[in-house]
């Protein structure tokens, strides 16, 4: 990488790394404030609130970095056409190609940035932080491994092993216990759904129920269970698709095929990832363009105001079409990359006509 290179990256890595620092300060203002109604429950404090905003920051870099790269972009790249070091750069003889190579790098840095981010720290820490609100606000809970979510009600005790909806769950047993605490019956549903008020739909159950004469065993059913455990406690515990990695979604999609069950959310939620990743170099080379064209002498709020419209539409669309994959059943896999393939048509376009 020639020192031309290292210039442009540098600049265009310190734009992005500014604008991520401001979007990060107000999005740690709002996850705050939306803990604001949790505070009191239990022992959860004002403390413990700004300690689950500090652990959720990872995860909000990962999700906002291709909205971060874009405005980055256009105001590094901005920068360089104000003080007329891209025209300079042009007459040295460099194209546009080589300037899409340089921004490529960036992109490819950022990228890199983005997988150790999405795999290796966001989603740890994230559940880090809902286990800490979690053990704050409820004594009887315990998190195991990969054992899922341990839940005391009264004489049950539930076990979780992931969620597949906001009200939905795949594996849960249930420990019936005497006032004696004894084990009276053990419970295995492939499915738990919260039906309404203290109220648990359990399909695929099966119950080994223990008497003084033996084991009763029941075969495959429904049933109605009656606990004060709601769904939303449980998604305290049980990740969504969105908090997973790309290794867990894989391992959970190949769960649900084999079970001949509906992977659609989980496939979303895979390819989403790898799109939204993808979508970092469509977002860096968008920038080169509008360096080259009408609005290289454009000033920064113009190119931030530009930015953050092509941004947000972008989080939007990506946000609006996700329970099309749900409600209408419509394919996952196409819906996921739809955004990246309107960014990518863009720019490549804007960078066909760029001179």
């Amino acid at each position: 990488m020639s020192v031309l290179d290292r210039y442009i990256v540098r600049t265009v890595l310190g734009a992005v790394g500014l604008v991520m620092l401001v979007l990060l300060v107000l999005g740690g203002v709002l996850v705050f404030i939306s803990q604001q109604g949790d505070i009191g429950v239990g022992h959860y404090t004002i403390t413990d609130a700004l300690w689950y905003t500090v652990l959720n920051v990872p995860q909000q870099v990962y999700q906002l970095l291709p909205i971060t790269a874009l405005i980055g972009s256009l105001l590094g790249f901005g920068q360089l056409a104000r003080g007329s070091e891209i025209t300079v750069i042009r007459a040295t003889g460099a194209s546009v190609a080589r300037l899409c190579g340089t921004a490529l790098i960036a992109a490819a840095l950022l990228i890199a940035f983005e997988g150790l981010l999405g795999e290796f720290v966001a989603p740890q820490l994230q559940e880090a932080a809902n286990q800490q609100k979690a053990f704050s606000q409820f004594n009887s809970v315990g998190f195991g491994g990969g054992a899922g979510a341990w839940v005391r009600d009264g004489d049950l005790i539930l076990n979780v092993a992931r969620q597949s909806g906001s009200r939905q769950f795949v594996g849960m047993q249930v420990f019936e216990l005497s006032p004696q605490h004894m084990l009276l019956a053990i419970g295995h549903a492939a499915s738990a759904t919260a039906v309404g008020h203290r109220k648990w739909l359990l399909g695929g159950y099966t119950e080994s129920r223990f008497t003084a004469d033996g084991v009763t065993a029941s075969p495959p059913g429904q049933k109605m269970l009656q606990s004060n455990v709601t769904a939303g406690f449980l998604g305290l515990a049980v990740q969504d698709p969105e908090q997973l990695t790309l290794r867990a979604l894989w391992q959970v999609i190949g769960y649900f095929h084999t079970n001949s069950l509906d992977a659609g959310q989980y496939l979303f939620a895979f390819w989403s990832k790898i799109a939204r990743t993808v979508a970092i170099i469509f977002s860096v080379l968008l920038a080169v363009p509008f360096a080259l064209g009408s609005m290289r002498s454009a000033g920064t709020g113009t190119r931030t105001v530009v930015g953050l419209v092509i941004g947000i539409a972008f989080f939007l669309l990506q946000r609006l079409i996700e329970p099309g994959t749900v409600v209408f059943h419509l394919d996952p896999v196409t819906l996921a990359w739809l955004p990246t393939a309107l960014l990518a048509t863009v720019t490549l376009l804007l960078l066909a006509r760029a001179r």
